[in-house]
């Protein structure tokens, strides 16, 4: 049970900012970009890409899509290769790469299989994670390194910029001490295999362990794979006491401990979402 803290229907916390009290809210997360992909030589050699880059916060149903595409292999081909990766995960991953297919670019050759460059994202984000800052930095928060890849993940996810990742952490922290739920709605959207829907009030109720409306704590997996950025603030978050923060419009994220005052910031946000709607139809 939460403690001091409004009803849950009431209580949107979201990247975009786009929260409705009561009725429906909204959440943009990563979609799916153009896989940059740099070709050099001949006519012919410039059909075959020599670089994939994985962006931050792509989930690995994106990821495996892009190694399809980069190889020239039939969909759905990266995912089968999984169970021959034997891909150097930790226990608490039951095999799930999720979180572990570190964002970089990677050197594509003529030998290389999609069994082969899972295996290096994986062993590139083992490097990553298990260096002293980010494993040391977790056990100071009573954290394993798997968890901490899971806070990351929602961090990447929600915040809207760099400078408010240290802060959506210190949400995370501050809603986990309180034993409030995390009511992230990047979590459902994963939940639902979506980007960039609208989150209505039937969705915060559907029944599963990434539903942070209605399950308490951090989900059982990644869901996305998190950048270095977000793994330092995930170990590492400022202080303070925030539990709420919506962005009002772009560039203006605001934090606030206070639930009277974050109202007053989702009116701020609705009346700006309203104005740009309203613009938007006369334009049309």
């Amino acid at each position: 049970m939460q403690k001091n803290t409004p009803p849950r229907s009431t209580i949107r916390l979201t990247r975009r900012g786009r929260i409705v009290l009561v009725a429906t809210g909204a959440v943009v997360v990563g979609t799916a970009v153009a896989v940059p992909l740099l070709t050099l030589g001949t006519a012919e050699e410039e059909s075959r890409p020599t670089t994939l880059a994985i962006p931050e916060g792509w989930r690995a149903s994106q990821v495996y899509a892009a190694v399809d595409k980069a190889l020239a292999l039939p969909a759905g081909s990266t995912r089968k290769s999984l169970d021959k990766a034997a891909l150097k995960l930790p226990n608490d991953a039951e095999g799930n790469p999720e979180g572990y297919l570190f964002p970089a670019t990677y050197p594509l050759q003529e030998k290389t299989t999609p069994d082969k460059l899972l295996a290096l994202m994986v062993d590139t984000a083992n490097k990553k994670f298990n260096g002293a800052p980010i494993a040391a930095g977790a056990q100071r928060n009573a954290m394993n390194v798997y968890q901490a890849v899971t806070m990351a993940s929602i961090i990447q996810a929600e915040a809207a910029t760099r400078a408010d990742m240290g802060k959506v952490a210190r949400v995370i922290f501050n809603r986990l001490e309180r034993g409030m739920p995390l009511q992230m709605d990047s979590t459902i959207n994963y939940a639902l295999n979506r980007s960039g829907l609208r989150t209505s009030e039937s969705d915060t109720r559907i029944e599963s362990p990434y539903n942070s409306y209605q399950r308490m704590g951090l989900p059982p997996t990644p869901i996305a794979n998190p950048g270095e950025e977000a793994m330092r603030a995930a170990v590492n978050p400022p202080p303070g006491n925030w539990l709420y923060f919506v962005t009002v419009r772009p560039g203006d994220t605001r934090f606030t401990a206070d639930y009277q005052e974050h109202q007053r910031n989702v009116a701020e946000f609705n009346a700006q979402a309203k104005k740009k709607e309203s613009t938007a139809k006369a334009a049309g």
